[in-house]
């Protein structure tokens, strides 16, 4: 990571350059604001350490110009004037965090490697994008929230290998999108993709469909046919809820998996077969290894790689987003006014993606008029997020004081009050200005 330091006391530059160089990292330095912006223009600066008092300009200012020159920079601003105004205006003027003078070393490494996580993360995520907007057929993920960003840093490491992944998440979470992206972004994405949507087959032809069959192995076989399995010789096998897969199958999956051959149904013969497993399940397969119900030595022959997609409710930054992307696919021009884009961001989506995808579908069907309107909702989203009623409304208290008492605790700053509450900083000022709380500080 390329970092700037700029400070006019000779002495701080000279100790947090020496200290964070031998933590590995590429450190400049600059005496004041002039230099830091001659420095910023001509090197690759990913993250900058500002003094917040200098003589030529204070360290709001000329953050205030790199940020004009390159909106991505992070910043950590350095103060010995700490104060709750302070730290709500360089949170204000674009900056990740501060600290106070004298500068807790260890506390600022653990914030510089934060960020660093967030950048490579974000680096990575957009790689992924733009690698998957440039294929024949370009698949798109939606979703700039941090849970989001998080899930194509993690796709973007696993794609390239050829070990098993399980997906988790809910229905309609995007499961079978994201193992579509890494097949897209592996080294067999010229080859097959064939999906296998484990609650969907009868148990009675579970080894027929996997494993295929030879002519007369069993009443209705008329001709020999080839199982998933081998369609997706070379490429990839997608195992779609692999939690419905019977005990008896589960067996036989390992076999196949641990010996990469497969017997068709009614043949002693054996056949190779090279592919890389997915699988997906939106059940507890630890709990339902505890109960019996899954072989424990196929979820961890599965397990190699898991990748978790969060529920639409813990990244509702990512629904105005996705809402206005499917307004897009399905009806140009229609758009939410901004009181019924405010509840429908409210609602839990229990389906997720492809409940929202649904709705949107509906709404754009049935509107009048080209803006969405309160009344244009259906009963589930306006029902859900009516202010009425005991129970709303003493959630609604209990949500307001949690956000009060994480921000007071974390002086205002509102990147760490929203870190301690585990939701994403847009998400919380979305609260905040809902409870009235905009503007507060103490």
């Amino acid at each position: 990571m390329h970092i700037l330091i700029v400070d006019d006391e000779k002495m701080q530059r000279e100790m947090l350059q020496g200290f964070l160089e031998k933590q590995g990292y590429s450190v400049l330095t600059a005496a004041d604001g002039e230099e830091a912006l001659q420095l910023f223009r001509a090197n690759p600066v990913q993250l900058v350490l500002i003094d917040h008092r200098m003589e030529d300009m204070n360290g709001d200012e000329v953050l205030a110009r790199m940020r004009q020159e390159s909106p991505l920079v992070r910043a950590i601003m350095i103060t010995a004037y700490g104060s709750v105004a302070t730290a709500v205006k360089v949170m204000q003027i674009g900056a990740d965090d501060f600290l106070e003078k004298p500068v807790d070393l260890l506390e600022l490494l653990e914030k510089i490697r934060k960020i660093e996580q967030d950048v490579i993360a974000s680096e990575e995520a957009e790689e992924v994008a733009g690698s998957l907007a440039r294929q024949p057929l370009p698949l798109h993920i939606i979703g700039s929230s941090r849970e989001m960003q998080d899930v194509l840093s993690l796709l973007h490491r696993a794609a390239p290998v050829e070990w098993p992944i399980l997906i988790r998440g809910e229905t309609g979470t995007g499961k079978e999108m994201i193992a579509k992206c890494i097949h897209l972004l592996g080294q067999r994405k010229r080859e097959p993709f064939i999906e296998v949507n484990c609650a969907a087959i009868p148990e009675n032809l579970f080894e027929s469909e996997l494993f295929g069959h030879e002519k007369g192995a069993f009443t209705g076989a008329s001709a020999r046919r080839r199982g998933r399995f081998e369609l997706a010789h070379k490429g990839t096998i997608f195992l779609d809820e692999i939690g419905e897969l019977p005990l008896q199958m589960q067996a036989k999956l390992l076999r196949v998996l641990q010996e990469k051959s497969i017997s068709r149904v009614g043949s002693e013969n054996q056949v190779f077969v090279d592919v890389r497993v997915i699988a997906a399940t939106n059940r507890d397969l630890k709990q339902m290894v505890a109960d019996g119900s899954f072989r424990e030595d196929l979820y961890f022959r599965l397990n190699v790689l898991e990748l978790f997609i969060p529920p639409l409710r813990e990244r509702r930054g990512d629904i105005v987003e996705l809402a206005d992307y499917f307004l897009g696919k399905y009806s140009a021009g229609v758009s939410f006014d901004s009181e019924a884009q405010a509840i429908f961001v409210k609602y839990d989506f229990p389906g997720n993606v492809r409940e929202l995808e649904h709705i949107i579908q509906r709404l754009v069907t049935f509107v009048r008029g080209k803006v969405i309107r309160v009344n244009d909702l259906p009963v589930e989203v306006r029902e859900q997020t009516d202010s009425g009623g005991l129970l709303s409304d003493r959630l609604a208290r209990v949500e307001k004081e949690m956000l009060l008492s994480s921000l007071e605790q974390h002086d205002w700053v509102q990147t760490r009050a929203a870190d301690a509450l585990g939701i994403s900083e847009r998400v919380l000022r979305y609260k905040m200005k809902k409870y009235g709380l905009e503007g507060r500080s103490g």
